[in-house]
């Protein structure tokens, strides 16, 4: 359990950096793409579909920063009325539930780009099975967060009995 905690907290201390990274790089790919556009009157071929890709990623990854901290909305509205033991059980039920879709997400995700690994993207020449491994790799770091959440809640759930 520790270990899975620590490596769940390493994993998304990198991604917030690599989140930081992909997002400046966005950013910076943008704005140079409109000043070429609009004040050279020139355009770069591979910017937009650079940073298309990018924010892929940025979107993949934030969606594992956010569930990691909690930070995906939820409605307790029913949850909350129920006895404590329904709640733990309803918890266990929604981990579980988390877990078996993440693992869709890696099963479909890897065949997904395993199906696409011999296209090349137009401008930049890059395998699309690159951009689209993303969908595995999330899904694999979501397994992770949500292995945690469910043994945390668990181990919880054993002392409150």
């Amino acid at each position: 359990m520790r270990f899975l905690e620590q490596l769940s907290n390493a994993i998304n201390h990198w991604i917030e950096y690599l989140l930081f990274g992909l997002g400046i790089s966005m950013a910076l790919i943008v704005a140079t793409q409109v000043f070429f556009r609009y004040v050279l009157n020139q355009s770069l071929f591979w910017s937009e579909e650079l940073a298309r890709f990018l924010l892929v990623w940025l979107t993949f990854l934030g969606a594992t920063v956010a569930y990691r901290r909690k930070g995906h909305p939820g409605i307790d509205v029913l949850s909350s009325r129920m006895p404590p033991s329904l709640q733990k059980a309803a918890v266990i039920l929604t981990h579980l539930a988390a877990i078996t879709l993440f693992s869709v997400m890696v099963f479909y995700g890897y065949k997904f780009a395993y199906f696409i690994r011999l296209q090349i993207s137009p401008a930049l020449y890059l395998p699309k099975w690159i951009v689209l491994s993303i969908i595995p790799l999330s899904g694999l770091i979501l397994l992770v967060h949500a292995g945690v959440f469910l043994l945390s809640d668990l181990k919880r759930g054993n002392r409150d009995d």
